[in-house]
């Protein structure tokens, strides 16, 4: 609910403070008098792009300020906190224009851009004007207004969880499909590596190992003939070195007695003995084990030339590199592999999303048809009676093949304003005129059903009077049961209507003309119905009637 309207320094506004009624405010005045300058301050707030000729004291700049009362509005404080702004009981929406011209907004005394600020402000106000009204040229709104006489709003729910769920299936399968078609046309290839790896069969460091062992065997004579010549020099030859240590060991020993330092080097002599025959032994071992077999040269030499190979094809340098590329060409073809159960378990869920939705949309067809036609009649009734007596509104609801977010219906509101016979989508035939009209019977017959915010309705009245004018500003009053609404009129039966009534004057302030605006009393207001039935010097019967209509 709008609370408080401030504006300070807008065209030929010095400074308003407006405080508004929660149900239906009429606004009046003479024609010229600001009204529309009101509304003009107001658009800014909703996010209007800025007319910088409506500065015209350039020395200050341009203050709009709204208040919302938003505490019991859940909508707005999801939007407030996606957008990170506070969230408090009353929502100050905040426009500033300096006087170059440069243009601020502030939520809250957060700034914020235009396209927040317009978020955040259309679920607030909902302004019709005259020529104007775009809302019921919106397909969504359409499917709102059905769907609230259907009591359709928890199937609908429950119908776009599905729909979200069925699209990311599609989604999904539609991208294992791709990636299955853009495999297959590597799947060849990456077999034969496969193959190619997996049948080469190399195990842990095989590559490193047979280089290793190429080497030995390339040199096996020579390493033959060397550990051969060091065993002789260390035991076979008849002076070698294991033998010329036990004799000094011996001759150590034997003066050991006269000179007991000997015995100490004769146990160290007598260990690197020990040492040394082992060395012999072992070296003697290893030069019988070295193997002349050219057969197994030659079959090393053709596995490390194949490991060189595959090595060089997939750009690695060690055999690891080669048995880590196997295993993942093993995990991507048995992931290729699984990809078709993937795609038969996608199908099926599909088609169970499919089905559910498809018993979805037919209930929700099934109430909108029962219900769009009885909602239409209530509508024309309205419109008849607020003087427009050939009015026909249809609502036409045809199944499409394909569903979307809103069902498997297309919703077309029909006009035929003179009984042609012949109606026209809404959007194209329909005046700005008629719009507002029709909009103020549709709202008026969902207001219960609809959340809807403010609703500001700019000269719903042009054309009409009489009863026809009594009849809207009866629908408006309904309409302000269960929704604050705001009017601008020149018609006293809608302005007796209000349950706080607004007029808008000119006064002449230090050589300047000066908007301003105040809340009507109860003589007050009588004396400017009278004045709006009769002119400005009232008959008695023109007062006597306003008394009736506000008593009315």
């Amino acid at each position: 609910m709008l609370q408080k309207l401030y504006i300070r320094n807008y065209a030929i506004i010095d400074e308003l403070h407006i405080q508004f009624d929660e149900r239906l405010n009429v606004i009046t005045g003479e024609t010229g008098a600001g009204k529309s300058i009101i509304l003009g301050a107001l658009s800014l707030i909703l996010g209007d792009r800025v007319d910088t000729s409506v500065l015209i004291n350039r020395a200050e700049k341009c203050i709009v300020e709204a208040v919302f009362s938003t505490e019991q509005n859940p909508v707005i404080k999801e939007l407030l906190a996606a957008e990170e702004l506070d969230i408090e009981n009353n929502t100050i929406i905040r426009r500033e224009i300096s006087p170059t011209g440069k243009s601020r907004a502030f939520i809250n005394d957060t700034p914020v851009n235009l396209t927040v600020l317009n978020k955040i402000t259309a679920n607030l106000v909902d302004l019709h004007r005259q020529f104007d009204n775009y809302v019921l040229k919106d397909r969504e709104f359409m499917y709102e207004v059905v769907d609230a006489i259907s009591e359709n709003q928890k199937l609908i729910i429950a119908y776009r969880t599905e729909f979200k769920h069925y699209k990311k299936l599609a989604k999904d399968l539609e991208l294992v499909i791709t990636n299955q078609q853009e495999w297959q046309k590597e799947a060849d290839y990456k077999q034969f590596l496969f193959d190619e790896l997996e049948t080469a069969a190399f195990q842990e460091n095989e590559i490193e190992d047979s280089e290793i062992s190429i080497r030995q065997l390339s040199h096996a004579e020579q390493i033959k003939m060397v550990l051969s010549s060091v065993f002789q020099i260390l035991e076979a030859d008849e002076l070698a070195v294991t033998t010329s240590l036990k004799r000094s060991v011996q001759l150590l020993n034997g003066i050991s007695e006269v000179y007991p330092d000997a015995l100490e080097l004769g146990k160290r002599m007598e260990s690197t003995l020990l040492e040394l025959k082992d060395i012999a032994e072992e070296t003697d071992s290893l030069e019988q084990k070295i193997d002349l077999n050219s057969e197994q040269l030659s079959q090393l030499q053709e596995r490390l030339d194949l490991g060189y190979r595959l090595q060089k094809k997939h750009q690695v340098q060690s055999t690891a590199e080669l048995l880590s590329i196997l295993r993942q060409l093993q995990q991507d073809l048995e992931q290729h592999a699984n990809s078709g159960n993937d795609i038969e378990q996608l199908k099926t869920e599909l088609q169970h999303s499919e089905q559910k939705l498809q018993e979805q949309a037919a209930e929700i067809h099934e109430k909108r048809v029962l219900q769009a036609p009885l909602f239409a009649n209530e509508v024309n009734k309205l419109l008849h009676l607020i003087g427009m007596p050939n009015a026909d509104l249809q609502i036409e609801i045809v199944e499409k093949e394909t569903y979307d977010e809103m069902g498997k219906d297309q919703v077309s509101f029909m006009w035929d304003a003179n009984q042609s016979g012949n109606p026209q989508l809404l959007q194209k035939s329909a005046s700005g005129g008629e719009l507002s009209r029709i909009m103020l019977c549709i709202k008026t017959l969902t207001a219960k059903a609809m959340a809807m915010p403010t609703l500001i309705f700019d000269e719903v009245d042009t054309g009409i009077s009489g009863e026809a004018a009594r009849q809207v500003g009866l629908l408006l009053r309904k309409l302000s049961e269960s929704h604050q609404v705001m009017s601008i009129t020149h018609q006293p039966q809608i302005a007796a209507k209000g349950t706080a009534h607004f007029y808008v004057y000119k006064v002449a302030e230090k050589g300047k003309i000066n908007t301003q605006i105040r809340e009507l009393k109860d003589n007050e207001r009588v004396s400017i119905l009278a004045q709006m039935i009769g002119g400005d010097k009232p008959s008695d019967a023109a007062l006597k009637n306003a008394k009736e209509l506000i008593e009315e």
